[in-house]
């Protein structure tokens, strides 16, 4: 009996709930009654923003909580602060209840990076010859060998590379329908991305043989690849750079690039170093130094002049013969980069600008 009576009274309670809202619009939703206004949607990641939950027909509710990817966000004096940890485009809800009933409210917020990008440039420490036909996608570096992916359908490549007199010890072509992307190599396997194809290739990087292929999931695109010793990370021509598992190639999430100002899309090749992502700017002379966490772009690598100092041969196109390529050479502590059908390859020093 007393169940009975305390399931007639749930009943009533959401019965009365029902009704309530239904008088106080015709609408069942209750939370078509409410928004969030904030002082700019524009904020930048720890920055305390002025918020108002917005309540068009003064109906009596709870306390409100601001919540931002599964995050309570702190409130104080009206104001939030967004401490989440990652940056980009992000959705804050807010949660009460109207007569035990919970409510929850969304509004769109764009989270910027906390300041803006230092400046760095380069040292040339030296040159080395570079195939002029080689349309560069991917470089890495592995037991002093460098590793080579080139694009463009009908001359996509995987190559070995004797990066000091630029004669290539090994290679591999891929299917003429394919365009090959980005590589990367860990845990003694190579991976490799396609352009537009939604797949990749895993190799064994000793004699380049082909171990499995996979597919992407969410991501647009194959770009640039690379990996912190761990994970592989992958960029696909948005703002978006993934999270991929090594074993079964599945994506397990992703970061977003922005500036202080903007969030970016611009990320190409890739190469990770010490918690940074140096990413490639596509078709620019430039490279992203992005925090490998929050997507924080922190730097960025001003290479111009590099392309002045490289010699035009018949594969060179003004459009698309852009600098591409950035490899770490762990025990030099140097950076080697180059670009797509560029006959010289770099070796070089990034330090801030004076």
């Amino acid at each position: 009996m007393k169940h009975e009576l305390k399931t007639m009274v749930k009943l009533l309670s959401i019965s009365g709930f029902l009704l309530f809202f239904l008088g106080c619009g015709g609408e069942a939703d209750p939370s078509k009654h409410f928004s969030i206004q904030l002082e700019d949607k524009n904020v930048q990641q720890n920055q305390k923003v002025g918020v108002v939950l917005k309540n068009k027909k003064d109906i009596a509710i709870s306390e409100v909580h601001y919540f931002m990817d599964g995050q309570e966000l702190p409130l104080e004096d009206g104001k939030l602060t967004l401490n989440v940890p990652t940056l980009g485009s992000k959705v804050l809800t807010a949660k009460f209840n109207i007569q035990d009933q919970p409510v929850e409210v969304e509004e769109k917020v764009r989270l910027l990076a906390p300041s803006a990008p230092e400046i760095y440039t380069y040292d040339i420490l030296n040159t080395y010859p570079h195939d002029p036909t080689a349309y560069t996608q991917g470089l890495e570096f592995s037991n002093g060998i460098l590793y080579e992916s080139t694009g463009k359908r009908g001359a996509s490549t995987v190559r070995k590379v004797n990066y000091e007199t630029g004669e290539v010890l090994q290679k591999i072509a891929l299917e003429n329908t394919v365009f090959g992307e980005g590589i990367t190599i860990l845990n003694n396997k190579l991976y490799q991305l396609t352009w537009q194809s939604g797949m990749g290739y895993v190799y064994n990087p000793e004699n380049l043989e082909q171990i499995k292929t996979f597919t992407y999931g969410e991501s647009r695109e194959g770009w640039g690849l690379c990996n912190d010793g761990e994970k592989l990370y992958k960029s696909d021509g948005t703002e978006k750079i993934w999270f991929l598992d090594p074993e079964t190639l599945q994506e397990q999430g992703h970061i977003e690039t922005a500036t202080n100002k903007s969030i970016f899309n611009k990320a190409n090749e890739l190469e990770y170093v010490d918690g940074k992502i140096y990413a490639n700017v596509y078709q620019k002379e430039s490279m992203m130094i992005i925090d490998a966490t929050s997507g924080a772009i922190v730097g960025v690598v001003n290479f111009g002049g590099l392309k002045s100092k490289v010699n035009r041969g018949p594969e060179w196109d003004d459009t698309n013969s852009v600098l591409n390529g950035v490899a770490y050479h762990q025990e030099k502590g140097t950076f080697f980069v180059t670009g797509k059908n560029w006959d010289k390859l770099f070796e070089v020093k990034i330090r801030k600008k004076d």
